[in-house]
């Protein structure tokens, strides 16, 4: 079973647009601070020093949301950031966003490794690409290999 990361997100003030929900930009931003958490404590790959000293970039080349229902100010959702696929570039995420039982936000994304001096895409390094092991997606089991 894939190994997810979560994290909750209490629904602030700034989070919200005049009629008072959160304004779905939003949703991106919680989602790139999950994924620099995820980095710096599930990876335990320091973030901060992968961009500034190792100057390796990870931009999101393909996303695609769905907003199932509003939240609102005050409310806690609970994001959870599962590993879809890895490839020698690339990392495709999928982070959900449920609040009671019911799911508020899904994002899948693609992000790529990318030399920030270059702008070129480079490949994982192996430290990040070891670290990333433990969250890689199980293949599904056939029914005989079930028995």
């Amino acid at each position: 079973m894939t190994m997810p990361f979560e994290r909750p997100i209490r629904i602030r003030f700034s989070h919200c647009d005049p009629a008072g929900i959160v304004f779905f930009p939003q949703y991106l931003v919680m989602t790139n601070a999950l994924v620099e958490d995820w980095f710096n404590e599930g990876l335990q790959i320091d973030y901060a020093q992968m961009i500034s000293r190792r100057r390796i970039g990870l931009p999101i080349v393909k996303l695609d949301c769905e907003f199932s229902r509003p939240s609102q100010m005050g409310e806690t959702i609970m994001l959870t950031l599962a590993v879809t696929a890895i490839g020698r570039r690339s990392i495709g995420i999928e982070i959900v966003g449920d609040c009671n039982g019911e799911t508020r936000f899904r994002a899948k994304q693609v992000l790529v490794t990318t030399s920030l001096e270059s702008g070129r895409s480079i490949d994982i390094p192996t430290d990040i690409a070891t670290a990333l092991a433990m969250f890689a997606p199980q293949p599904e089991l056939s029914e005989a290999q079930r028995s």
